[in-house]
C-alpha cells in the first residue's frame, strides 16, 4: 500500500519537519535570480513586491516565478535520498515504476476539459475576453511553459500527495488525517496568491478543496502519477489559454480574460461536479474498488 511502504524506512516525523525546512531553503534560494532582476529592473515597490515583479516582460517574469520550483525539486532530492535514504519513486507510487501512462491519460482528460470550458466561455461571453495572440511571444510563452511548469505542479505533488501524506502517514499510522491535513496546509499556502486578495478567503475552500480531490486521486490509486497529469494540465492549459491581470500567474497566452472576478458558482461545479466526474471516469478506468478501506483504513 501507498502510505505503508514508508513505515520500512522508519523516518522519525521530524525528519519530515526538517525535510520540509530544507527545500523551503532551497526554493528561496531559487528566487534570488528573480530578486536580482527586479533590483537591476529600477522598478522597485516596496510596499508592494508583485507590483515590481509585474513590470518585468511577462515571458520573463514567468520563467522566474517558476525557476525556484526547479531549484526546489534540486532539495526535494537531497531530502529524500540523503536525509532519508530513500528513493523519489519511494514516495511517488507504490508500483515498481512510474507509470507514466496514467500521467498522460489524466493530463489528455483535463486537458481536454478545461480547453473546451473556456472555448464555451469565449463563445457565450466574448465581450469578456481581449484576444491577445502574438505569434513569438506565445511561442516563447510554450517552451516556458512545457519545460517549467510540470516542473512547478510535480514539486507540489512530490512534496504534498508524496512526501508529506507519506510522512503523516507513518505519524498517525491511517488514511484520513494524512489526508485531510495535507489538504489544509496545501490550501493554506495559497493563502498570499494574488486571487485571494481578488475573490476573498473563500478562495481557500477551492484550493483545500483541490487538495482533498488531488489527495483522493492519490490514495485511490495507490501512487501520485493521476495527480501529476491532472495538475499539469490544470496549471498548463490555463497558462497558455487565457490569463487576466488579477492571477498569480500572468502570461502572453491566446486570451484576457477582463471580467470582474467572481467566485461561487464557479466553485461549486468545479467541487461538485467537475472534480467527482473525473473520478468517477479514472476509477471505472483503474478499477477501483474498497474506497472506504483506502481513504480510512489504519495500519
Amino acid at each position: 500500500m501507498f502510505l505503508e511502504q514508508s513505515l520500512s524506512y522508519k523516518n522519525p516525523f521530524s525528519l519530515y519537519i526538517l525535510g520540509s525546512f530544507v527545500i523551503i531553503l532551497f526554493i528561496v534560494f531559487g528566487q534570488i535570480p528573480l530578486t536580482m532582476v527586479v533590483i537591476d529592473s529600477g522598478v522597485t515597490d516596496a510596499s508592494d513586491p508583485m507590483e515590481s515583479i509585474r513590470a518585468l516582460d511577462k515571458n520573463l517574469q514567468l520563467a522566474l516565478l517558476l525557476l525556484p520550483f526547479a531549484v526546489g525539486f534540486l532539495g526535494l532530492w537531497l531530502v529524500v535520498s540523503k536525509l532519508h535514504n530513500r528513493t523519489l519513486r519511494s514516495i511517488a507510487t507504490s508500483r515498481s515504476s512510474m507509470d507514466w501512462k496514467r500521467f498522460f491519460f489524466a493530463f489528455a482528460v483535463w486537458a481536454a476539459a478545461t480547453s473546451v470550458f473556456i472555448a464555451l466561455d469565449y463563445m457565450i461571453q466574448p465581450e469578456n475576453f481581449i484576444w491577445n495572440f502574438k505569434a513569438g511571444p506565445f511561442a516563447l510563452l510554450f517552451l516556458i511553459g512545457i519545460v517549467l511548469i510540470p516542473i512547478q505542479t510535480s514539486l507540489e505533488e512530490y512534496i504534498f500527495r508524496g512526501y508529506l501524506l507519506q510522512g503523516f502517514g507513518g505519524l498517525f499510522r491511517n488514511s484520513w488525517l494524512p489526508l485531510l491535513f495535507t489538504s489544509v496546509i496545501f490550501g493554506s499556502l495559497h493563502l498570499f496568491n494574488p486571487e485571494v486578495e481578488k475573490l476573498g478567503y473563500w478562495i481557500l475552500v477551492y484550493y483545500i478543496g483541490t487538495g482533498l480531490f488531488l489527495g483522493i486521486l492519490t490514495l485511490m490509486d495507490q501512487g501520485i502519477e493521476l495527480a501529476l497529469g491532472f495538475h499539469a494540465a490544470n496549471n498548463l492549459i490555463t497558462a497558455l489559454l487565457v490569463t487576466s491581470d488579477w492571477t498569480a500567474f500572468q502570461t502572453e497566452s491566446v486570451l484576457i480574460d477582463t471580467s470582474t472576478p467572481s467566485l461561487g458558482a464557479e466553485l461549486l461545479v468545479t467541487l461538485l461536479f467537475l472534480y467527482p466526474i473525473f473520478l468517477w471516469i479514472t476509477a471505472k478506468k483503474y478499477n477501483w474498488t474498497d474506497w472506504k478501506t483506502k481513504l480510512t483504513n489504519r495500519f
